[in-house]
């Protein structure tokens, strides 16, 4: 029996590093060459109950499941798009997208230049079938350390904001526009706000929410790229995001610098606390 030849077995030892390293970074071209033949399933993970929110606490409802809410089938795992595709993950379209697929789309996108600074994407955190949301902006540099949303001082803010509302972070879902951290902590630029775009859109459709919180002006872009009205005039006016009520208010790192605003973000909180029948509690605020 001959002995395989020398590249043959340096292409078997890159298809295996494949598998170990899904996220290293290559060409397409390479990827198509060497890695075609590679299909890493994803193991599927049951999805919990959705739970209904009330005055009364956390309880079981709504069951059978609206047919779009259903899980789709395991599939393979998605490898990263070209920079001027970003949504194009695996070839499929992200609002096809399970809730598992979403999320390995996200780790493993490239879609805009945020990939090569990011230590994490942040997909999300809480509840994925909560009925409140919240929407933030972009990763700083304590979420992108942890991968995970608003876990700095503003984090932390919009954790006690929750608390006052009668909720609990287990209980809503909170997400930012997009998945990668910019430098510095600067907005995000509009090229990579559209690269996050399918992902963001995929999450609201499957979640379902009853209601989201905007927090600050990127988000609002986002959602509503035909408002010009900027935050401070739209906030506290309720909206409507395909069925979804949406309540535009203050980021809570403008809070951190303008702690007198906290009283106009408590009167739009307020708001959405009515939505889910809680009744202020005198004195509680975040």
């Amino acid at each position: 029996m001959s002995r395989p030849d020398l590249f043959d077995e340096i292409i078997e030892c890159l298809k295996m590093q494949a598998l170990v390293s899904p996220d290293t970074c290559l060409s397409p071209e390479v990827r198509r060459e060497f890695y075609a033949d590679i299909v890493k399933p994803v193991p599927p993970s049951p999805v919990p109950p959705r739970r209904t929110i009330s005055s009364g606490g956390v309880s079981p409802a709504r069951s059978p499941m609206p047919p779009h809410r259903k899980e789709a089938d395991s599939a393979p795992h998605v490898r990263s798009g070209t920079p001027d595709s970003p949504a194009s993950a695996g070839g499929k379209d992200p609002r096809n997208m399970s809730w598992e697929e979403l999320s390995a789309a996200v780790a493993a996108c490239r879609g805009c230049k945020l990939c090569r600074t990011r230590t994490n994407t942040v997909f999300g955190d809480g509840d994925p079938r909560a009925e409140l949301m919240f929407l933030g902006e972009a990763p700083g540099a304590d979420e992108d350390l942890q991968g995970l949303p608003f876990v700095g001082r503003a984090g932390e803010l919009l954790t006690r904001m929750i608390g006052a509302m009668q909720f609990n972070r287990a209980e809503v879902f909170i997400a930012n526009t997009v998945k990668c951290r910019p430098p510095n902590n600067r907005n995000p630029e509009p090229d990579e706000t559209e690269a996050c775009r399918p992902f963001i859109m995929r999450q609201i459709e499957l979640i379902r929410p009853k209601v989201i919180v905007m927090l600050g002006a990127v988000p609002l872009r986002l959602l509503f790229p035909e408002v010009r009205a900027g935050i401070t005039r739209i906030r506290g006016n309720w909206m409507d995001y395909h069925g979804i009520k949406v309540m535009p208010t203050f980021h809570p790192a403008y809070l951190l610098r303008n702690p007198a605003a906290k009283a106009d973000v408590w009167k739009d909180l307020q708001l959405v606390m009515a939505v889910f029948g809680k009744k202020h509690v005198p004195g509680r605020r975040a």
